[in-house]
């Protein structure tokens, strides 16, 4: 398995940056994962529209999904569309980005397959866990699966026990970390910093930490040094271009 970061802003995109957004392969198979503002250029760069095989959405929040609509535009306005991309997505996540250019104009496009957090399904060569995780709108932990490989991606979300659980034992735990090492007071139910994420990641003997979710403007040498105060495996911030192939 290989995972490509192609952006790691929360919120938004500072300059030259883009939002959250990950090109996992497997076997052939490209699947994207939340693919947010400014997700699509950093993608084009590497693969082009027409092959990417599946998108999976962890919640519906703009940073984690926008870019899904120039991405079926990429797809549908082409010489040679390919068929229906299928889209994997909690229900009604991404009905807003869907409804952009109205009714029927992408129809063909895309294929919605809903499924709930807490469930387990296959996606092409991944088998995919998902976990409800505290956020403001319903948030699923995702847990891939694939050649005795095994990739964590908590989405966005504040404490919770099934963060160990969703990230136990995984070869790369992709962890939110939208602050270093406090999250403000009404924040905190919703979202972590990276010391809570070192915790997690100790606690569930991950083999390496990625941070992403950073605060745009953060200086990136504080949520990995807080990281770092926690737990001693391999941390790094998951910037633009990072590729990591897991063992297996």
């Amino acid at each position: 398995m290989k995972i490509t970061v192609l952006g790691g802003c929360g919120a938004w995109p500072a300059a030259g940056q883009a939002c959250n957004g990950y090109l996992v392969e497997q076997e052939g198979f490209h699947l994207l994962i939340d693919p947010g503002y400014a997700v699509l250029p950093r993608l084009l760069e590497v693969l082009d529209a027409a092959e990417v095989d599946a998108v999976l959405v962890s919640h519906g929040h703009p940073d984690h999904c926008a870019d899904l609509h120039p991405l079926l535009r990429a797809r549908a306005l082409s010489d040679a569309p390919p068929a229906a991309l299928p889209v994997y997505t909690l229900p009604g996540a991404v009905d807003a980005v869907l409804a952009l250019d109205g009714s029927g104009s992408l129809r063909g496009a895309y294929e919605v397959r809903a499924f709930e957090a807490g469930d387990g399904f296959d996606l092409g060569p991944f088998h995919v866990g998902s976990w409800l995780l505290p956020h403001w709108v319903p948030n699923a932990g995702l847990r891939l699966s694939a050649g005795g490989s095994v990739l964590a991606y908590t989405g966005d979300s504040g404490p919770s026990e099934s963060l160990v659980e969703l990230a136990r034992g995984a070869d790369v735990f992709l962890a939110e970390a939208t602050y270093p090492t406090r999250v403000p007071g009404d924040a905190a139910p919703y979202l972590s910093s990276a010391l809570d994420t070192g915790v997690t990641a100790a606690r569930a003997g991950v083999g390496r930490l990625l941070l992403t979710h950073w605060w745009p403007g953060t200086d990136l040498a504080l949520p990995e040094a807080a990281a770092r105060r926690a737990f001693d495996g391999p941390v790094e911030v998951a910037r633009p271009g990072l590729s990591v192939e897991l063992p297996g």
